[in-house]
């Protein structure tokens, strides 16, 4: 998963040709810490995405703009448009994010 050191980086690589999963989460959450160790599970099985790591706290207005107010969450982007979201409070599964990402259409062109 990568990790970026600003929002300027985040919004970059998230608007970058491919597709790309960003994963709102953070350090104290528990519901985060949950699903964490089944994300490089999850990433090996969805190679054709990139994860991009986003911490709701250091990156509040990438999150705010993103209309994430609880974490973990999800949103799918294909060539830097929106084609999925799996944005709530709730604690997520890995069965509940394998889901997700099999029902994502592409993006229209």
């Amino acid at each position: 998963m990568e990790k970026f050191d600003s929002n300027e980086a985040i919004l970059e690589a998230a608007k970058a040709p491919g597709k790309k999963m960003l994963f709102f989460s953070a350090d104290w959450c528990p519901d985060c810490q949950f699903i964490k160790p089944a994300m490089p599970a999850i990433e090996a099985e969805y190679p054709e995405f990139s994860f991009i790591y986003v911490d709701r706290d250091d990156n509040i207005e990438i999150a705010q703009d993103m209309g994430v107010m609880g974490i973990p969450s999800f949103i799918a982007l294909e060539d830097g448009k929106e084609i999925g979201r799996f944005v709530n409070k709730d604690r997520k599964t890995k069965a509940e994010v394998e889901a997700f990402i099999n029902n994502l259409q592409p993006a229209a062109i």
